[in-house]
């Protein structure tokens, strides 16, 4: 057997990417991809939810790494997928957000940088939580923020990023807010008009919002708005400035295990910033199986977000713990 033929084949990772994504970064990402080709099995989606049917594929068939490339909308097909398997999760970010990257520390700048912590492959458990069986890694919405998601078009983010989710906003301000009741296994109960839960510690980007959240403690961090309209937006925007929208009044913090939402009506839910679906009640616990990510070893975080908070040092809630597990 000749020397060239006995050398070990390098291994191509199944990678999994929208083809359709023309944006600027999904160009660089298309680019990136073919300059890389022999490093790649590919896989171009034709529709919706083929993501989350090639990755579970690959889970069942045993491949050790999958690797989704894109934006958040492809990481979460690709988590669903995978969730309750072995196999490991990569990240090639390539989206308007990149919240579970950036969450991670995986370069969103550098798809370079990025595949460079993959092939360095030092792996990650994270919690993986679900919403009435929809799974998540790092925050899901009830109310207010999913309205908006549900009314920011595809072709708005394309031409305007991060602002068609703000014009999308200002649209649905009006509207009138459900009634929601926040419900914990401890007895704990709290009301609002909507509801974020953090299994990460970021939420529209780089921005701190749960600052307790840690993604290996088999908790979510939640917050519960008491008010609706402008003085939630204004809320919002106020603690995207100071790290952490638990500083203003209007809203509720704690942390929980698991937790029941309870509408007067159904409201639109979204994890990891996907649709999951309308629900007048929604279930949020904690999936049996952690997922696997390739992560750098020491993440960097927060950002604009943390030079703010040392900047203002503006005083904080505690942060309430609601602990008890049902039987």
């Amino acid at each position: 057997m000749g020397e060239e033929s006995a050398m070990e084949k390098p291994h191509r990772y199944p990678l999994i990417f929208n083809p359709k994504a023309r944006s600027q970064k999904g160009e660089r990402m298309l680019r990136f991809l073919m300059a890389h080709a022999n490093r790649f099995a590919m896989y171009a989606t034709n529709y919706a939810g083929e993501a989350r049917e090639l990755a579970a594929r690959f889970a069942n068939e045993g491949e050790p790494v999958v690797i989704a490339a894109g934006g958040d909308g492809t990481l979460n097909e690709v988590v669903n997928g995978l969730a309750g398997s072995k196999t490991i999760l990569g990240v090639l970010p390539a989206g308007t957000m990149n919240v579970f990257a950036r969450e991670m520390g995986i370069p969103f700048d550098s798809l370079e940088k990025a595949f460079l912590v993959i092939e360095r492959g030092f792996v990650k458990d994270v919690d993986l939580f679900e919403a009435n069986g929809a799974p998540f890694v790092q925050m899901a919405g009830v109310g207010f923020d999913a309205l908006v998601i549900e009314e920011t078009t595809w072709e708005s983010k394309k031409m305007l990023g991060p602002l068609a989710y703000l014009l999308a906003g200002v649209k649905v301000l009006g509207e009138k807010p459900p009634k929601i009741e926040v419900i914990c296994p401890d007895g704990r109960r709290e009301e609002g008009v909507a509801v974020l839960a953090g299994n990460g510690a970021l939420y529209g980007g780089p921005f701190k919002f749960f600052r307790n959240a840690s993604n290996h403690d088999s908790k979510l961090d939640v917050l519960v708005y008491k008010e609706s309209g402008y003085k939630l937006v204004l809320d919002s925007l106020r603690g995207l400035a100071t790290g952490g929208i638990d500083l203003m009044a209007s809203t509720t913090y704690f942390q929980t295990e698991e937790f029941t939402v309870k509408s007067d009506r159904e409201v639109p839910v979204q994890v990891d910033g996907e649709l999951a679906g309308r629900f007048t009640e929604i279930h949020f616990v904690e999936s049996a199986n952690r997922l696997r990510v390739i992560a750098p070893e020491e993440p960097l975080i927060g950002g604009f977000a943390d030079t703010m908070k040392s900047l203002l040092h503006w005083p904080r809630q505690t942060a309430e713990v609601s602990t008890a597990k049902t039987s």
